[in-house]
């Protein structure tokens, strides 16, 4: 291993990869990954919509606090008019202070996934006992939902060099913060294989709109081009695209319509080569065939 490796998965291209089906033959597997967040009033990490002037920094807090009030149940409406269901991305802590948006997210059949405490911190600066202990608390608590969690986004995509280690040690079995692929690959672990499930850090409404400055309507024919793109290839391989959205951007009312029209554009052309599906269900279906480079 060299310095610069990280040591996790070998140089694998991807059109040197056995050749396997997604249910049903499908070969382009579609999620939507919904990051559910809180943050620290007065401090700590938070995207911003124009900079910081001071703390308390209302107009930033305020306008992410919305995505929890207003924009996940625009979001949720969208969903259910289309029929699908997400992965949501759930900071535990969300259980704490919106309860109610935890519950919803279970009610209506999201897959429970584990997001860190909050989005105010970023767990790869933290030892290697306090990120097992935040581990370990942000599983348990989540698992009150009713099902304990099994894959994990860490907050900013952070890790230390031990995340993997310590999420298999605690059970999980992927993680979502490896964005060096279109396929599920494996992870190797101090406990044997963790599997990284493809997460978008491009077809991402956060980078698209916060910092790329991208507007809905741009962000709506990433996702329209993407699924193009990843079906032009489906006849040479299977593919993972996970739609990363953040309910105070996409959940604004003027950025819904945009969504709303290729979701449901995608929806209705009924491809036979898509699968809707969960990051949760693409590692069933990963592990049950022994799939993954």
């Amino acid at each position: 291993m060299s310095s610069s490796d990280p040591g996790r998965y070998p140089f694998r291209p991807i059109i040197d990869r056995p050749a396997y089906d997604w249910p049903e033959g499908r070969r382009v597997a579609i999620y939507l990954g919904v990051n559910h967040e809180v943050f620290d009033f007065g401090g700590g990490l938070g995207a911003e919509l124009a900079p910081s002037q001071n703390q308390p920094d209302v107009m930033n807090y305020a306008w992410r606090d919305y995505g929890n009030r207003v924009g996940a149940w625009r979001l949720f409406e969208l969903f259910d008019r289309l029929e699908l269901k997400t992965t949501a991305l759930l900071n535990a802590d969300v259980l704490d202070r919106c309860l109610g948006l935890a519950e919803a997210c279970r009610d209506r059949g999201d897959e429970i996934a584990a997001h860190g405490g909050s989005n105010a911190k970023a767990q790869g600066k933290l030892g290697q006992q306090e990120e097992r202990r935040l581990i370990a608390d942000v599983t348990d608590k989540l698992a009150a939902l009713g099902t304990r969690p099994t894959g994990w986004l860490g907050p900013w995509i952070s890790e230390s060099k031990s995340t993997p280690d310590l999420l298999k040690a605690a059970g999980y079995r992927y993680v979502l913060d490896w964005a060096h692929d279109d396929q599920p690959t494996r992870l190797a672990t101090e406990h044997g294989e963790l599997l990284s499930i493809p997460y978008s850090q491009e077809i991402n409404d956060l980078p698209a709109v916060i910092q790329r400055k991208q507007e809905a309507d741009v962000f709506a024919a990433m996702i329209r081009d993407a699924v193009a793109q990843l079906l032009s290839e489906a006849d040479r391989r299977p593919s993972v695209l996970g739609i990363a959205l953040h309910p105070y951007i996409m959940g604004q009312a003027h950025r819904v319509p945009p969504l709303a029209r290729v979701l449901t554009a995608l929806r209705e052309a009924d491809d036979p080569r898509i699968w809707w599906t969960t990051a949760g269900a693409i590692a069933d279906h990963v592990e049950a065939n022994g799939l993954a480079a």
